[in-house]
């Protein structure tokens, strides 16, 4: 596993990173074959005070990835256990559903997950959605050749918080996207 600890306006003394890598380094005794886990810190000031952000990437050998982020506490240690907490949430849903789905061949089909420890958590009201969920709707849209500035005027007039179209720059399909600061983020996809 793989560990990649990034701070931002905030001092990663040995004591921080000792208590990342203490609080991380368990993870993979509940999700096997993680190749890499990313926790980015940083620290902001606010009217309200000091505010500490921390935001969990896990990324799995088969490509799946799980994050989590904690924006609520003013003690970095504090963000790093509210994140550390929801990613066990994280891989709990993710273990349950791949448990419905696979049913009473689990054990035969995921052997890695069936094996792994059970979580410190109390997940009983996490997974309460038994049901596979489903597609509810379907929308088809015809995308028209455009450049970012245009995609962000439509993003505007339609209300909408992303909006889909065709770069006209780029030759591709991508996603805007109206972040939660108000600036925009542009999804480029790519075959991986």
């Amino acid at each position: 596993m793989n560990l990649n600890i990034h701070a931002k306006n905030i001092e990663a003394g040995p004591k921080l990173r000792d208590y990342v890598e203490r609080k991380l380094g368990r993870l993979d005794r509940y999700l096997p074959h993680i190749a890499e886990v990313r926790i980015d810190l940083s620290q902001e000031k606010r009217r309200e005070g000091e505010q500490a952000i921390a935001q969990l990437t896990v990324r799995t050998e088969r490509g799946i990835f799980l994050r989590a982020e904690d924006k609520q506490q003013s003690d970095i240690f504090a963000a790093v256990d509210m994140v550390v907490d929801k990613m066990y949430r994280q891989i709990s849903h993710y273990k349950g559903k791949r448990r419905r789905r696979t049913g009473e061949r689990f054990d035969l089909l995921e052997p890695e997950l069936a094996a792994a420890e059970m979580l410190p958590i109390d997940d009983s009201d996490s997974d309460s959605d038994d049901e596979d969920q489903a597609v509810v709707r379907r929308k088809h849209l015809t995308v028209t050749p455009m450049n970012e500035q245009e995609a962000i005027d439509q993003l505007e007039l339609l209300g909408h918080t992303f909006f889909v179209f065709y770069n006209a720059d780029t030759r591709s399909i991508n996603v805007l996207y109206k972040r939660e600061r108000g600036d925009y983020g542009l999804l480029e996809p790519s075959l991986g």
